[in-house]
């Protein structure tokens, strides 16, 4: 029973099983001579999504020169044999390859071969349409000689404008030469000489090295990023110093003046906390800017370190492998990058370090100012019970008045009944029982109320 097509797979088993040939090598047979080009769209491509459509609007524009049907929209790798010239294109998150290679019938020398590249099969209008996208260029030349490096000297010398080499024998079978320099014609050039490389050998070498080339270069882009960055953390710095020693200066203060300060303001701890939140909002805005460009070049810096590995590369007296031409030329960049980062995480530890300290330091002063309220209140509490308890003495006393007075017209009446009563002395007699009965019913309702 075959199962190919049945229900019983899942439905991501054929494409993730095809993923792993998605993006095969070319076949190449020296003699060859190949054109690279990495097209590279801005950072508003990726922002939007859309670099993938660019570069598919690129090749279809290049296939219909050619009258050739190009790939379906969610094509990733694409290759097609036009007669004259064989293209490989990949698409990948921020850019897309095209290799045209093409062959030929002798070995030519190698400073013919790069007149014979097959980007001149290449239509030139569609190439002005790359206008301000091409991130790297490359002519490369798979020779078969026999000849020793030393006999090809002369002609490296002419090929390379002079400069110094790098190169190494690469995969026990090949030998392989480049300055990674822009030559005068705008692309930089790779000799890759077959000395005994086996079947299929050479399209792996040749994918390996134009990789640590466009890699190399994209990696490279997070340096400028980095180079922005260093004066804006320089400034950052010094204004979160500033900020530090403002606060060191306040705690230094003499204790009554900073009593006072602490007393009655707190303007200027505030004015600090809007400063160092707005220290704290430019880094964070430095870093979520700078941070997909970091990983990235970080992530194509491990992609050439991966590559160089793959060659298996041996010396060749007197010139530098290419191991130790990115030891010293790429990895010093990518270090000013790592740098950049852990200086931006390490300041904003220290801007919220210092945040916190502040709002402790702000928490701390409102915390006095309103212990000072209380005690305000505390004061004013009892003020107003000696106040109240004053009142009650002048209440006690205006009751016991108007009280001796009802008093007074009741024994008037009783006199005026004929009763033998002086109503003066019996007032007289009765106010101190008065005054002492108004007083223990105005404690007694008192403490009813404190009840309730």
């Amino acid at each position: 029973m075959s199962i190919a097509y049945s229900s019983l797979n899942h439905p991501m088993r054929v494409p993730l099983a095809a993923e792993v040939h998605s993006r095969p090598f070319l076949r190449l047979v020296a003699p060859e001579s190949l054109t690279h080009l990495a097209v590279y769209t801005r950072e508003n491509a990726i922002a939007h999504n859309d670099n993938a459509v660019t570069q598919h609007e690129t090749l279809l524009a290049l296939c219909t020169h050619f009258g050739v049907t190009g790939p379906g929209q969610d094509a990733k790798y694409f290759f097609h044999d036009f007669g004259r010239f064989r293209l490989k294109w990949e698409c990948h998150t921020e850019f897309a390859t095209y290799t045209f290679a093409a062959s030929h019938e002798e070995s030519l020398p190698i400073g013919s071969a790069f007149q014979r590249v097959p980007l001149f099969h290449v239509p030139q209008e569609w190439l002005l349409g790359l206008q301000g996208k091409i991130m790297v260029a490359a002519h490369v030349v798979l020779d078969k000689t026999t000849s020793s490096i030393d006999a090809l000297s002369p002609g490296m010398r002419r090929v390379f404008e002079g400069n110094m080499l790098v190169g190494s024998n690469v995969l026990q079978g090949a030998e392989i030469c480049t300055d990674f320099l822009i030559q005068a014609d705008g692309f930089s050039r790779f000799v890759v000489r077959d000395v005994g490389l086996h079947d299929q050998q050479a399209g792996r070498l040749v994918q390996r090295l134009l990789e640590i080339e466009t890699y190399r270069m994209m990696a490279l882009l997070g340096l400028p990023h980095a180079q922005a960055a260093t004066p804006i953390l320089n400034a950052i710095e010094n204004e979160l110093a500033g900020l530090t020693v403002a606060m060191v200066d306040m705690d230094q203060a003499t204790p009554d003046a900073a009593s006072a300060a602490l007393s009655h303001d707190t303007d200027h701890e505030q004015a600090l906390l809007h400063r160092i939140t707005g220290l704290a909002a430019r880094i964070e805005r430095l870093s979520l800017d700078n941070s997909y460009r970091f990983a990235a070049s970080q992530a194509y810096f491990q992609l050439v370190h991966a590559r160089i590995e793959e060659l298996r590369e041996a010396r060749i007296d007197g010139v530098s492998t290419i191991g130790e031409f990115m030891e010293r030329r790429l990895t010093p960049a990518m270090n000013t990058c790592a740098a950049i980062v852990r200086r931006q995480e390490a300041l904003a530890e220290r801007i919220a370090h210092t945040n916190d300290l502040l709002r402790t330091r702000v928490g701390i002063v409102q915390e006095q100012q309103n212990r000072k309220i209380l005690q305000s209140m505390n004061a004013r509490a009892a003020q107003q019970l000696r106040l109240q308890q004053a009142v009650e003495g002048l209440s006690v006393v205006a009751i016991s008045y108007y009280l001796a007075g009802l008093f007074n017209y009741a024994g008037k009446a009783v006199k005026a009944a004929g009763w033998p009563v002086n109503p003066e002395i019996a007032t007289g007699m009765l106010l101190p029982m008065i005054a002492i009965g108004v007083w223990l019913g105005l404690r007694r309702l008192h403490k009813k109320m404190r009840a309730v």
